[in-house]
């Protein structure tokens, strides 16, 4: 398996059947409810339909009894250019209808798109440190768009398989209350089978649906810059290939065995519906041979009846296709009903640009129940002043960081700013006044300047360049062939660490935040790239509150406050000589980092 992967146990969902209950009706209903004028529409649509199909058989009933019989050429005409007009109005009405249908069906998958991604953007961090991708792209693309079918085949062919049920029933008992009889009396060989299916084929849609998210998951790991570079350099390309072909022949099966499992339901449905045809014609045929019926009423009489038979199988075969689609549902609502933890309080307030002190009150966090990140931390990083976070990888720098703005909430203790509470905060007031820069740059698959634009996306120009100049970047992009039009690839592949470094400041630069939070922004780099780095982020924290996480010591030594971070605690506190007069943690890192050894 590559890069840590669930393994889905088809056998975990035998037994379970979907929650078809009457708040999962309205919860889905709900969605029908903005186009309530289209699909009234369409309701009166599908009953003319109905009317209109009755038509031709009685027509045809008439050509073999009256017109024919009585060599009558202009009824004959009568009839046949009746019975095409009725074809004819038959077919615009179902152009119209399938318009309606597409209208209905996309639309309610469009606002569901919205809504999804609206929802997920509330999540917290630790959901997405935890879901896997491929998860999440299913929920929104495939599953998601499965529902168009709800409306489209579901509801539409309920509604329309009624009125027809309805209109040829009263036709038939009309005509022939005995032959109405005798031709229905197969129907309860419809409805036998049908639970039983609906049961098979829900299990393997839900299975099949769990197999493409895990390819999606598997697509979305090897296929990513990050991914395709380890498996190219671990040389892993058969490994995954394996994993991938597994995984597709899986789901290839299950769908191959939901396919058949309907065909072989068809197949016996099929069987059925020959029967009650065989009945009509054998007694009709008793009837005609003693003068009680003529032959145009036999005709007529089949032809309803297999319109009959069609509704019937299609309704028994509705309670598959409906089990089949609250399972897409469940899915959907499974992930609607995970609650945003991170929310605006009732009373919260707009933060505004003043500068202010962040204090840190005996703060605890745990990613886990029972594994703490971070016990008791309590300092300030007093406003226009560099606070700097040190101390070994796993200690809880970052994590501390992410607190902040918010990305994790807090399960002890306060932070404030300002004095005040930062969950009495707005959350988008709170986070426009922090800037961050990670070691681990993130750029859209787009152009320099569009990447700049995101942190401000009323900027000039001139702001750009200013900000791009103080970032020390402007120069090494002008030189670039297409200058700030340059397309930076996937994940900003196209350029150096540092120069997305830069650019990432530059960002920062525009959006000019009062709170910077800077996480190893220098590690990993050359010393050139350092050194224009070190340049930029002395531009960047002019005046402001910073926080900065760095395992370079030469990069922090001259901040206002060090904190050395262990274990999820501080273990100390103070500027960099007071901390090497405790000769203690830090005197320890120090040693560790500037100790020349010569060795003989």
């Amino acid at each position: 398996m590559g890069f840590g992967r669930m393994k889905f146990d088809e056998d975990e969902l035998k037994g379970q059947k979907p929650n078809i209950s009457k708040t999962m009706l309205i919860r889905i209903s709900s969605y029908f409810k903005p186009y309530w004028k289209q699909t009234l529409l369409v309701m009166v649509i599908l009953s003319i339909s109905s009317f209109l199909g009755i038509l031709p058989p009685l027509l045809i009933q008439r050509i073999i009894d009256r017109a024919l019989p009585n060599k009558d050429f202009h009824l004959l005409l009568l009839l046949v250019l009746a019975s095409l007009g009725t074809t004819v109005v038959s077919g615009l009405i179902g152009v119209l209808q399938t318009y309606l249908n597409s209208y209905i069906s996309q639309n309610i998958v469009y606002d569901m798109k919205n809504q999804m991604y609206q929802h997920l953007q509330q999540m917290p961090l630790q959901f997405y440190s935890s879901v896997k991708q491929g998860e999440v792209i299913t929920r929104m693309t495939s599953d998601i768009s499965g529902i168009q079918g709800v409306f489209s085949s579901t509801v539409v062919n309920f509604a329309s398989n009624l009125f027809i049920l309805v209109t040829t029933g009263v036709t038939l008992f009309i005509m022939n209350w005995k032959l109405a009889l005798l031709g229905i009396i197969v129907v309860p060989l419809f409805i036998l089978p049908t639970r039983k299916m609906g049961n098979v084929r829900w299990k393997l849609a839900k299975q099949t649906q769990e197999k493409v998210s895990e390819q999606n998951q598997i697509i979305q790991e090897t296929l990513s810059i990050s991914g395709y570079m380890l498996m190219k350099l671990f040389t892993k390309e058969a490994q995954e290939f394996k994993g991938f072909r597994t995984i597709n022949a899986e789901s290839t099966r299950l769908q191959i065995r939901e396919s058949m499992a309907g065909r072989w339901f068809m197949m016996t449905l099929t069987t059925f519906t020959s029967i009650g045809p065989m009945l009509i014609y054998l007694y009709g045929g008793y009837l005609f041979i003693q003068g009680d019926l003529t032959v145009g009423s036999i005709i007529a009489f089949v032809a309803l009846l297999g319109r009959l038979y069609g509704p019937v199988g299609q309704m028994t075969n509705l309670y598959v296709d409906i089990r089949r689609s609250i399972a897409l549902f469940e899915r959907i609502f499974d992930y609607f009903d995970m609650e945003p933890l991170i929310v605006d309080q009732p009373q919260a307030v707009a933060m505004n640009t003043i500068g202010k002190d962040i204090t840190f009150e005996q703060v605890s966090f745990a990613y886990q129940k029972d594994k703490p990140a971070l016990s008791n931390i309590t300092f300030t990083a007093a406003a226009g002043t560099m606070t700097a976070l040190v101390g070994p990888s796993g200690a809880g720098k970052t994590t501390i960081t992410h607190l902040i703005p918010r990305m994790y909430e807090i399960e002890a203790g306060q932070i404030r700013i300002g004095g005040i509470d930062i969950r009495n905060y707005t959350l988008e007031s709170l986070r426009s006044q922090i800037g961050l820069v990670t070691q681990d740059t993130y750029l859209f698959n787009g152009t320099i300047k569009e990447n700049l634009l995101y942190a401000r996306s009323e900027a000039t120009d001139q702001d750009i360049i200013e900000a791009c100049k103080a970032a020390y970047i402007h120069d090494f992009i002008v030189e670039l062939p297409e200058g700030y039009d340059t397309i930076v690839g996937n994940r900003g592949i196209k350029l150096s660490g540092g120069e997305k470094q830069r650019i990432s400041i530059a960002r920062v630069l525009l959006k000019n935040p009062a709170i910077i939070i800077m996480d190893e922004a220098t590690s990993s780099l050359d010393t050139i790239s350092e050194f224009y780095i070190q340049q930029a982020m002395y531009q960047l924290l002019q005046n402001k509150t910073s926080i900065v996480i760095a395992h370079r010591l030469s990069t922090i030594m001259a901040a206002d406050k060090i904190l050395v971070v262990q274990h999820g605690a501080i273990a100390e506190e103070g500027s960099h000589e007071q901390l090497l007069e405790k000769r203690g943690v830090y005197k320890d890192l120090y040693d560790k980092q500037f100790e020349r050894k010569v060795f003989a």
